[in-house]
């Protein structure tokens, strides 16, 4: 039998097929599907600026969390972004080949710190405080968590590994990425946190590809997760007015593979559905600029 060209096949059916069946579930239920922000990197491809996003990002978006996932363009100051958010039922920052440029924790460009993305520093850091402000539901992933403790204030280490009596966190010298994204340490959850909570247990088993970490923790943030030689691996909003958590680790690759990464984007996903069914109820207020010039 001829193989069916992906030109003939449904729309819906191929989503179904690529995702495991996420979009279509969740766009085949009475359960409103909930519309996820994803910032992308800028990355040159043949001498042009591409927005990007890893699939693995995405894919955990449709298939654990039941949402669209939505591209942010690294726009900066060109976006709207307290409309931005209030259009959005969640907010998920990604992890990167790039790193948060230093002069935004007020320390001097150093070769160390390279790679930069500025162009998603300028989209991601503002979008991060009024995402917050608006009780926007938040999951920032490895660059993702460092991005948001940058936004309230924090520091960050260039590399984690040259510190005295810390642990090699960089990813695996292999090319096989079930090796790369593979459990490498345990972690300890803070008693009573959020993350015990979820977990239900009191240590979890992460992988480790990341050679930045937490340095000073921004003060609108409390520790999670910990690593046996001290790298912050989690966080949690102070007060937030919702769902925003962070880790340093990566939970999306093969979400469906991981139990408590079905839990920690099933959580995140419920938050963002029950902001979308807010909306559609018409129970979300608009942000404070758009209530102000339709008064």
């Amino acid at each position: 039998m001829a193989r069916r060209s992906s030109r003939s096949e449904p729309g819906q059916a191929r989503l179904a097929r690529l995702s495991g069946g996420g979009y279509l579930r969740a766009m085949t239920t009475s359960v409103i599907a909930p519309l996820i922000g994803v910032p992308a990197d800028v990355k040159g491809i043949e001498g042009k600026p591409f927005h990007a996003v890893g699939d693995k990002y995405v894919r955990a978006v449709v298939d654990a969390s039941h949402g669209v996932p939505f591209v942010i363009p690294a726009f900066g100051g060109l976006l709207d972004l307290p409309d931005l958010v209030h259009r959005l039922d969640g907010l998920m920052l990604t992890g990167s080949p790039s790193n948060v440029h230093p002069e935004h924790y007020g320390q001097e460009p150093v070769p160390e710190a390279e790679p930069h993305d500025p162009e998603r520093d300028e989209t991601t850091l503002p979008l991060i405080r009024e995402a917050l402000a608006q009780g926007l539901p938040l999951l920032a992933i490895c660059r993702g968590m460092q991005e948001l403790n940058v936004a309230l204030g924090g520091t960050l280490h260039h590399r984690v590994h040259e510190l005295p009596e810390r642990d090699d966190h960089r990813r695996p010298d292999h090319e096989d990425p079930d090796v790369q994204y593979g459990p490498r340490h345990d972690i300890a959850l803070t008693r009573g946190g959020a993350f015990e909570k979820l977990a239900g247990a009191s240590e979890l088993t992460v992988n480790s590809l990341h050679w930045q970490a937490i340095d000073r923790v921004a003060e609108g943030l409390t520790v999670e997760a910990t690593a046996a030689d001290g790298t912050v691996e989690a966080v949690s909003v102070n007060d937030a007015h919702g769902f925003a958590l962070g880790v340093q680790w990566h939970p999306e690759y093969k979400v469906l593979e991981n139990p408590f990464g079905v839990k920690l984007f099933g959580a995140f996903g419920e938050a963002a559905r029950q902001r979308a069914e807010a909306r559609a109820r018409g129970r979300l207020a608009p942000p404070h600029h758009i209530a102000a010039a339709a008064s």
